[in-house]
């Protein structure tokens, strides 16, 4: 039996939380991100999202009276069995690690994908779609005006905008999450020829995925000494609060999200521009997916309860999945 609890999926047969965020004894970690990692006393996971959650987890490191966290490491396309059921984690292309899991039982195949993407990336694992009967998906883009750009199109917007805020003489700051986006967006601008500083958390993150072999461009971690203010920063929203050295120098910022395309985003984020650079499936990539996958049953979180509706219109069955939800399918 799958449940809904406390806002976790929960399968009872082999007694698995999935990307919980309080601690339990074991719970499958889909992805290395904050609203999805937390220390478990067993994390199962993809052998990178455990590299990644090792820098990310050092809580229990400085609490001896604490016991470290166990990683059960399954590398993609590995099948395991527990019970009656056999369980496989497949990329998902959302960050590096980024994994779908594929629960298979007497009843049929069940996917649930975390957080996805399905465009081509640089720095992340080729995302893959699994036939299943039922699926729950993430929906965070699930409305028809979140259409992204292409890689190549925001690629050569921020080129040029980092370009011309340094032959302006002013500092070309781009905000993005220190884990993927980041890493995403030093290999944009690496690949554009443009010199490159970091926060210091988005070089934490830089380290891991070199060490795991995803090449990135050559870049400074930041540091007040020497920072003369004639490279592109990259810098994580949380934060936002440039040290005093920054602040003096004359600035342009952007921000990378796929609310860019909201109306007015740039002002909402206190920036000069938005650029669409997102780690999520937009609204053709959510469809593409159901129609690759062909479930016969659709639940939906994370995201807007509308597009259950225009699922429904498609003719695909679909709801939303609902606290305290029972889902007797294995």
């Amino acid at each position: 039996m799958f449940r809904l609890r406390e806002k976790s999926l929960y399968l009872e047969g082999p007694d698995l939380w999935v990307d919980s965020m309080r601690s339990r004894e074991r719970c499958y970690v889909s992805h290395g991100h904050a609203d999805h990692a937390r220390e478990h006393r067993t994390v199962v996971t993809s052998p990178n999202t455990a590299a990644i959650c090792r820098v990310r987890f050092p809580r229990r490191a400085k609490r001896p009276d604490r016991a470290p966290v166990v990683f059960e490491e399954h590398a993609f396309n590995e099948p395991w069995e527990e019970g009656r059921h056999r369980f496989t984690l497949f990329s998902a292309g959302h960050v590096l690690g980024s994994a779908q899991l594929l629960v298979e039982g007497e009843a049929g195949r069940f996917v649930y994908t975390g957080d996805f993407k399905l465009a081509p990336s640089l720095t992340t694992e080729a995302p893959e779609v699994k036939p299943c009967d039922v699926v729950l998906m993430e929906c965070t883009f699930g409305r028809p005006q979140y259409v992204f750009p292409t890689r190549e199109e925001i690629a050569g917007e921020m080129a040029a905008f980092a370009r011309a805020a340094l032959e302006a003489g002013t500092v070309p700051v781009f905000y993005a999450y220190s884990l993927g986006k980041a890493q995403e967006a030093m290999a944009i601008l690496g690949q554009a020829g443009l010199e490159l500083t970091v926060h210091h958390s988005i070089d934490a993150m830089s380290r891991v995925y070199r060490e795991r072999g995803i090449g990135l461009p050559a870049y400074e971690a930041y540091d007040e000494a020497t920072f003369a203010g004639d490279r592109v920063l990259v810098w994580p929203p949380s934060g936002k609060e440039l040290p005093a050295r920054i602040r003096k120098k004359p600035l342009r910022s952007a921000v990378l999200t796929g609310w860019a395309l909201d109306r007015g985003a740039h002002y909402r984020y206190g920036v000069e521009r938005a650029f669409a650079l997102s780690d999520h499936a937009d609204y053709p990539s959510l469809l593409r997916y159901i129609e690759l996958a062909a479930p016969r049953k659709v639940l939906l979180n994370h995201g807007w309860r509308d597009f259950v509706h225009r699922l429904r219109r498609l003719g695909i069955d679909a709801e939303y999945l609902e606290d305290h939800a029972q889902l007797s399918l294995f």
